[in-house]
């Protein structure tokens, strides 16, 4: 079975981050290591209206289109929908930030198996129905030591 997999968008961002941080480098590399693993079909790429919406906002053209082409690897790009904003909104009565919400209401609607981000306040979060790990937890959940 293949894990099928959402990055939040500051997942996406982290490789554009100070890299002079321990922590921020060891995400990074993780977060690629995990990107070559969808590339090589190892796991699944979700994308959703949430990440074009919060991507579109990126000042950096570079960094827009990078992010942006990953909408073509992935194996479902889910749409908005009232059964996302319900979701959404149950979310959010959590204490969830309303763009957070929607991003996992968008990755428990595609029946992803994680929800990847660098977010500190999303990873403290537990659900039912996705597990929110760290890209680098989520390297070490699967034992991986070698590439």
């Amino acid at each position: 079975m293949k894990f099928r997999l959402y990055l939040d968008n500051c997942c996406f961002n982290r490789p554009y981050d100070d890299q002079s941080y321990l922590v921020i480098y060891l995400e990074t590399e993780a977060k690629l290591f995990i990107q070559q693993k969808i590339l090589q079909g190892t796991f699944e790429l979700v994308w959703s209206y949430m990440l074009d919406y919060e991507n579109s906002f990126n000042p950096y053209e570079n960094r827009l289109n990078a992010i942006a082409m990953w909408r073509d690897i992935a194996v479902l790009d889910i749409d908005a929908s009232d059964e996302i904003v319900e979701l959404g909104k149950k979310i959010i009565q959590k204490g969830i930030k309303n763009k957070d919400a929607l991003h996992i209401a968008s990755a428990i609607y595609a029946k992803c198996d994680y929800f990847l981000t660098t977010d500190k306040k999303l990873l403290s979060r537990n659900f039912d129905e996705i597990k929110i790990i760290n890209p680098l937890d989520f390297i070490k959940l699967l034992g991986v030591n070698k590439i």
